[in-house]
């Protein structure tokens, strides 16, 4: 095993042994990258003079003995849609191409003071606006499993970057699933936090009453770590929650014997692949072996999820994505007539297709005379998924569903139906809608060798609890744990 293939809690531990120093750490890194990323397309770009100078800065503390911070020497990959001082953050869009941030988001700074190295900004959806990562600006991503299938979306760089062994861990952001359902096509650790928990701050919007930052970890030990660093209340932030953080990974510790767990039917409808549903019962009886208590439960309205979100996240990104008129930084056109036309066609030339979509479909939900029967409706069917939600978490623990319906669908196969590819979030979206947490983590994989993840949700601040479960069965889990073999002649012109 080389040293980029450790996670990062191992690597921390080698380090302060000086048994590794951090240099040689992020040579490793820089090396997989250099080898692999060719072929994955995860990064868009990367630090890799400032890493190698703050490892060697690591290195000289502990030569002269001096206390390390928590993260020391841990390679971090960042989402391109979160603000990182003196480095571009395109939102992986044309509009935003050469945007260099004047600061950096809170998430950035607590990493950066946790000791923690920020290796490079990653591929994604643009502004987060996806499920496979085929909606960038500057091409696709690819899933390490199979070169020919998607990573996910629209943390698919992020996601892809940590399963292919080119960081430690990374941040996503979550808006409809963008954290948990790559995480479960690339068979990583992806947790999506209470709305509030952890601060919005330098996170570029797409719907603001939804986005939260999230890890991408290798294991649930590091997402416990990640999720210390990150979390906690932040002034910059008016949505941030004044609460004492935890300590997630001493909670991970703990035993879940008589945890009761809901298993929601809506979950189990047409369209779920029978090998999701099969390696799903399989992890419940998991669950069961450890003590935990399991029984069926119902979220009456989570058939409304999807045209709810939809509705919202639209109508939010028509709001949010108005300041982007090409102006005073990112893409300008060339040819126009006056100033009207300028913004015309900088809007046009500088979005993609799938945003101008929703923002027109945001636009129109907002419109006269269609508001009350959209928009308005729309946020009243979200109060009945919250209470559905509220109402099971009176009588349940956790609940555990799959992630998504099927393992990773190949490059292009939904990309010209977009009703198809909504419907990768339809496990993901009702979380969002219910500002709850939610971890995914693998729990198998299909005949074809492809990751498929398990779901763990938790009510409001209960990312201990969820954790707790999500590390028991992790722990326990008798699937065996594979590497991704990342191969260009197996899937020839895959990565074209």
């Amino acid at each position: 095993m080389t040293l980029n293939q450790l996670t990062a809690h191992e690597v921390i531990n080698l380090i302060r042994k000086k048994k590794i120093t951090a240099y040689e750490v992020m040579q490793n890194i820089f090396n997989q990258i250099d080898k692999v990323d060719n072929l994955i397309r995860a990064f868009l770009v990367l630090n890799k003079e400032e890493a190698l100078k703050q490892a060697k800065e690591i290195d000289i503390k502990v030569k002269n003995g001096k206390e390390l911070p928590l993260l020391a020497g841990v390679a971090v990959a960042v989402k391109d849609i979160i603000a990182t001082r003196g480095t571009e953050t395109t939102c992986g869009s044309k509009i935003l191409k050469g945007f260099i941030p004047p600061y950096n988001a809170t998430v950035i700074n607590r990493l950066k003071e946790a000791g923690a190295i920020i290796i490079g900004k990653t591929n994604m959806d643009e502004f987060a606006m996806g499920s496979s990562t085929e909606n960038s600006a500057f091409g696709p991503t690819h899933n390490p499993w199979d070169l020919g299938r998607v990573p996910g979306g629209s943390s698919g760089g992020s996601t892809a970057a940590v399963a292919a062994d080119e960081t430690f861990v990374a941040l996503g952001t979550d808006t409809g699933g963008s954290v948990r359902q790559p995480a479960s096509l690339c068979g990583m650790v992806g947790l999506k936090p209470t709305y509030g928990r952890v601060s919005r701050y330098g996170l570029v919007a797409y719907a603001s009453s939804l986005d939260q930052i999230g890890p991408i970890t290798k294991d649930v030990t590091d997402c416990a770590l990640l999720m210390k660093v990150i979390s906690g209340h932040d002034n910059m932030d008016s949505t941030s929650v004044n609460l004492e953080v935890p300590d997630y990974l001493k909670s991970c510790q703990a035993g879940i014997k008589d945890l009761k767990i809901g298993v929601p039917k809506e979950y189990f409808i047409e369209g779920i692949d029978p090998e999701v549903k099969d390696a799903l019962d399989k992890a419940l009886k998991i669950f069961e072996k450890l003590g935990a208590k399991i029984e069926e439960a119902s979220l009456p309205h989570t058939e409304y999820s999807l045209p709810t979100y939809y509705l919202i996240a639209t109508a939010e990104a028509s709001s949010n994505l108005a300041r982007y008129d090409g102006v005073q930084y990112g893409y300008r056109a060339e040819d126009y007539e006056d100033l009207s036309s300028m913004y015309q066609r900088n809007r046009s030339e500088g979005f993609g297709s799938e945003v101008k979509r929703r923002i027109m479909l945001g636009t129109y939900a907002l419109s006269s005379g269609y508001y009350d029967a959209y928009y308005l409706k729309a946020q009243k069917v979200r109060t009945l998924i919250k209470e559905d939600f509220d109402k099971v978490f009176s009588k349940y623990d956790i609940l555990v569903t799959p992630t998504s319906p099927t393992p990773a669908f190949k490059l292009k196969e939904k990309v010209s139906d977009p009703l198809t590819m909504y419907l990768s979030d339809i496990y993901t979206v009702p979380i969002n809608l219910a500002g709850i947490p939610a971890i995914s983590l693998n729990c198998g994989y299909s005949k074809s060798n492809l990751p498929i993840g398990l779901q763990i949700i938790g009510k409001h601040f209960s990312e201990e609890t969820i954790l707790r479960a999500a590390f028991n069965f992790e722990q326990n889990n008798d699937v065996e744990k594979k590497k991704p073999s990342i191969t260009p002649a197996k899937h020839k012109g895959a990565a074209e």
